[in-house]
């Protein structure tokens, strides 16, 4: 796609494979727009990395690359995380399982590397004939597969099907041609055969007759299943010495394409199959199971949409009924091994999702989808424990996953896109901490939601509608809203964190940051900030459970089963057990005393207002007020000198002159230095503890000693003088 500025010829927008480019000089120079994330992906994989693994796939006409699935980083998933395994048109990646440093990436046509993520370097590993052997057939979209049974094996298939038992430098075919080995140029296109002049003949076209789809099953060595674009499957049990051809399926026209083959985790005799008939105009959904290694099949597409080819297949490693599959337009699911489907959402966009990977470590579903990018659903366990009667029930929580506790780096100078500005990308890590799930049949309503529901439902009956009474209506106006709570405790039944949850109905997720609270109330995020509210100190490594509640008048009520779960550290050994607790509890001194100080200097500012209001006062009082004006300057000398002690000396600061570090400035530097680190506290830190906490001991005593008995002594003049009310003093009066 190509627009020229119809008022200035020199400046073009142009749309390619590779998304939007923009030039001001005829196409000298081009600015890439490089925050869409509009990337066109044929295949995906995961590895074993850790902690996080990493995603690879294949784009068309823009490589092949991997990728990390999380990162450390507040900024999240940047573009310069990013980086490319091989060029041209990128297809199927795959990642040795233990060594993740290995991924052998391809492009179009068979194209096979093996890259060193290490060092960058990659060396071609394609598959070539023997002397005097016809040249190959090459899918666009070749399979390639690492044996589930040695981790240096791969499988790769043209025409025929190829083995390597050391990671490509050597190959053999262990399959005869596996197609049906028509002659393409005796196949009508449009309706007719064309000569060999036609324009464009069989450009930009794969060779027909090759191997489209490929699975070795998990549970039984050597067992392989092919499947060709022109329609064929074949089974193998003794790793291609004899194979079995099927040709003919329930409900599939003859030669429909093979999209995927998944010999199943859970049985050796089971296989899925899904077929793709788009190129005859045939856009139904073909997706068949067989029971008995292919002797006969049966179709699973049970409700799906009658318009959507299915693309990609994938099986839960636990639960074998839970299964998903990619079509043309999104993804769906079924609990029950294909009885029912249905489609997930959840902010996916109706795109063909043509390859499904699941990470089972952290049992992540990750999509590989044509013009949105890669998406992931964090922890999709709930979906595989769910079961219909659930949905019947108020509420339903799940099980929490362990949550890894580590910093966040800010190497951008802060979160999300910092500075970079809005053309800088960044994709959101997953949510940092432990993230409970829960199901909510209905959300809580409040009176007045339930007043109008009723009335919709008279108006809907035609039926009279019940005028609310006074009381009725002043029960409403004076109503806490019902919510949700999540209370988070420690092993020892300890309350840690309460988190308000989302009362919404349906599938619903909070995620705790491992964090203590903070010890004072979070100031509200600026305007347009999608900023997380920062937390206390993090909580020692362990065991938690997490309790959800609904709130109703005052009211706490438990909801569904708590669920316990383990909070740990990443390489634990490099922080000691003792050298973490020796922090945790540190930390939760300084927070109590930061906690303390914060309401001090709260409880000083007001003071100071409430004072200003006295002199007002003293002013419209009829009475003599020479001993109250003198009393509320000598409160005001000495909170001065407070609050100098505490907040620092104003009158130097002002000047931009050096002063003494106040209390406020010892504790803040504490908290600001330990946020961002999980080292032992350093001596400096105890120091400064040791004389902040002396300090703030005598100047405690002091506003204590002012408020309790100079200003109660000031304001009982004031009452007994008649002085106007003023702000925090009780009025006394008896009726005359």
């Amino acid at each position: 796609a190509m627009w020229i500025n119809p008022t200035n010829t020199n400046h073009y927008i142009v749309g390619c494979d590779g998304g939007l480019y923009e030039s001001f000089d005829r196409g000298q120079n081009w600015n890439y727009k490089a925050n869409l994330p509009i990337t066109q992906f044929y295949d995906v994989c995961v590895d074993n990395s850790s902690p996080f693994y990493y995603i690879y796939g294949g784009t068309q006409d823009n490589s092949t690359l991997g990728g990390p699935s999380r990162t450390r980083n507040a900024s999240g998933i940047t573009n310069a995380d990013w980086f490319i395994t091989t060029g041209g048109d990128g297809f199927q990646s795959r990642v040795d399982p233990e060594d993740p440093n290995i991924v052998y990436s391809e492009s179009q046509y068979g194209g096979l590397v093996r890259y060193d993520r290490r060092t960058g370097e990659e060396i071609g590993i394609q598959p070539q004939p023997a002397k005097g052997e016809e040249g190959l057939r090459w899918n666009w979209d070749s399979p390639l597969i690492i044996s589930p049974h040695k981790h240096t094996r791969i499988y790769f298939a043209a025409n025929k099907l190829f083995k390597s038992d050391d990671r490509g430098d050597t190959w053999k075919p262990v399959s005869r041609d596996l197609t049906r080995q028509i002659d393409r140029n005796t196949l009508e296109v449009m309706g007719k055969v064309w000569g060999v002049d036609a324009v464009a003949k069989n450009s930009s076209t794969s060779l027909y007759g090759n191997c489209t789809a490929l699975s070795e099953s998990p549970l039984k060595e050597g067992m392989l299943v092919v499947g060709t674009d022109d329609g064929l499957i074949h089974v193998t049990e003794d790793d291609g010495t004899t194979w079995t051809k099927y040709e003919k399926f329930p409900e599939v026209p003859e030669r429909t394409f093979v999209t995927r083959l998944l010999t199943s985790q859970h049985n050796v005799q089971t296989i899925y199959a899904s077929f793709d008939n788009h190129k005859n105009a045939d856009f139904a959904p073909y997706i068949l199971k067989s029971s008995d290694a292919g002797k006969s099949w049966q179709s699973i597409k049970a409700n799906l949409p009658a318009n959507g080819p299915v693309l990609a297949i994938a099986e839960d490693h636990v639960n074998a009924n839970l299964l998903f599959i990619g079509t043309e337009y999104g993804i769906f699911f079924t609990i029950d091994g294909g009885k029912k489907w249905i489609q997930m959402k959840g902010g996916l966009p109706t795109i063909a999702v043509r390859d499904i990977a699941i990470q089972k470590r952290e049992n992540d579903l990750v999509l590989a989808t044509f013009g949105r990018g890669f998406y992931v659903l964090d922890n999709y366990t709930p979906l595989r424990t769910i079961k219909p009667e659930d949905f019947n029930q108020e509420v339903k929580t799940f099980a929490v996953k362990d949550a890894m506790m580590y910093i966040l780096a800010y190497p951008l100078g802060g979160s999300k896109k910092a500075t970079q500005g809005e053309s800088y990308y960044t994709a959101s890590n997953p949510s940092f901490g432990a993230t409970f799930t829960y199901f909510l049949k209905d959300a809580l309503k409040t009176k007045k939601e339930i007043r109008q529901e009723a009335e919709k439902e008279a108006e809907k009956n035609k039926q009279p509608v019940k005028y609310p009474t006074w009381d009725e209506l002043r029960a409403e106006d004076t109503e806490e809203a019902p919510g949700m709570i999540l209370t988070i405790t420690d092993n020892e039944g300890n309350i840690v964190r309460r988190l308000s949850a989302a009362n919404s109905k349906g599938i619903n997720r909070v995620t705790w940051d491992l964090r203590y609270p903070l010890p004072m109330l979070a100031s509200p995020p600026p305007p347009g900030s999608d900023d997380e509210p920062e937390g206390g100190p993090l909580v020692m490594p362990g065991t938690f459970t997490a309790t959800l509640y609904k709130l109703v008048a005052g009211v706490m009520t438990q909801l569904g089963e708590p669920q316990t779960f383990s909070v740990y550290v990443h390489e634990q050994k490099i922080m000691p057990d003792d050298e973490r607790k020796q922090l945790v509890e540190f930390q939760q001194k300084v927070n109590r005393l930061q906690r303390a100080l914060h309401g001090t200097n709260q409880i000083v500012n007001e003071l100071k207002t409430r004072l200003g209001s006295i002199k007002k006062a003293i002013q419209e009082t009829p009475a003599s007020t020479e001993n109250l004006l003198l009393s509320v300057l000598a409160i005001e000398t000495k909170l001065i000198t407070i609050q100098r002690n505490l907040q620092g000396d104003g009158t130097l600061r002002s000047r931009s002159e050096s002063s003494p570090p106040t209390i406020n400035e010892r504790i803040n530097r504490i908290v600001d230095d330990e946020r961002m680190s999980t080292s032992r506290p350093t001596q400096t830190h105890k120091d400064a503890y040791a004389i902040a906490g002396e300090e703030f001991g005598a100047e405690l005593q002091k506003i204590q000693t002012l408020i309790k008995v100079d200003v109660s002594n000031l304001e009982n003049a004031l009452e007994t003088a008649g002085a106007p009310y003023t702000p925090g003093r009780l009025p006394e009066w008896k009726m005359e």
